[in-house]
């Protein structure tokens, strides 16, 4: 077995546990269970039902999501101070859309999307080079060449770097430190979603890279006047809990990888 395919067999086996560990999916394995054990063990049943039910509810409640969120998204928004000491921009891939037939094919899905307008807005400011990172995990071209078309195209930024051989955040970090330091580069400017900015940071930081969080996207509320998540549950509640579960699920690993 070649080095690449383990990688990639790797990947897709972490992509496959952690759909049985996140919403919406265990929360519902948990009820099925205990469905099927109700009438041989009842008690037992009847508690993973329940435990289920109850986990399902609580990771798309805003006021829980919230609590999960305000662990994550704990740096302050970039300013113009603590951004003068970068050498470098970095954006941190966050997914393609596969079927883009608007684009021709191939494209960034709309997480890596923000992160580009963001990190976008970062480099025509600051005037600092961008590096972008993101592999091929699926389809034909890799995440950062179409980071880099749309950086092109839609915002008149050409990286002078592009990582595009990366499977997960701590391969981001990985490949692209090398990049970084071959040029000089020490400290930059990470692009990333606010409660990713946790993990993807702590893997740069291993790989000898000075931090300074640009975090974008907040998905929490963080003030009486910042309504990004409503009193009752809803899609949007959803998909932050997902988003929460899976990056404490991200630095679990993490932890118990070092």
């Amino acid at each position: 077995m070649t080095f690449d395919l383990a990688l990639m067999l790797l990947f897709w086996l972490k992509k496959l546990v952690s759909a049985f560990l996140l919403p919406p999916l265990a929360p519902l394995l948990l009820i099925a269970l205990g469905l099927l054990l109700v009438q041989r063990w009842r008690r037992t049943g009847l508690a993973l039902a329940w435990t289920g039910l109850v986990a399902a509810l609580l990771l798309v409640w805003p006021a829980t999501v919230g609590w999960m969120l305000a662990g994550l998204e704990t740096d302050p928004p970039l300013t113009a101070t603590s951004a003068r000491p970068a050498e470098a921009i970095v954006i941190v891939g966050g997914g393609k859309r596969r079927h883009a037939p608007e684009y021709g094919g191939e494209t960034v899905n709309r997480l890596t999307l923000e992160r580009l307008r963001y990190g976008a807005r970062l480099a025509h400011g600051l005037r600092l080079p961008v590096l972008v990172s993101g592999g091929a995990p699926t389809g034909e071209r890799p995440e950062g060449e179409l980071m880099k078309a749309a950086l092109e195209t839609d915002f008149g930024i050409i990286p002078r770097w592009v990582e595009a051989s990366s499977l997960d955040t701590g391969q981001n970090a990985e490949f692209s430190a090398p990049l970084l330091k071959a040029a000089g580069v020490r400290r930059v400017l990470l692009v990333t979603h606010a409660a990713h900015m946790r993990r993807a940071r702590a893997e740069f930081e291993a790989r000898g890279i000075e931090v300074i969080a640009a975090p974008t996207a907040w998905l929490g509320r963080h003030d009486a006047n910042d309504q990004v998540l409503t009193a009752l549950p809803s899609a949007t509640s959803a998909y932050a809990g997902w988003y929460a579960a899976h990056e404490w699920l991200g630095l679990l690993a993490l932890r118990l990888s070092r």
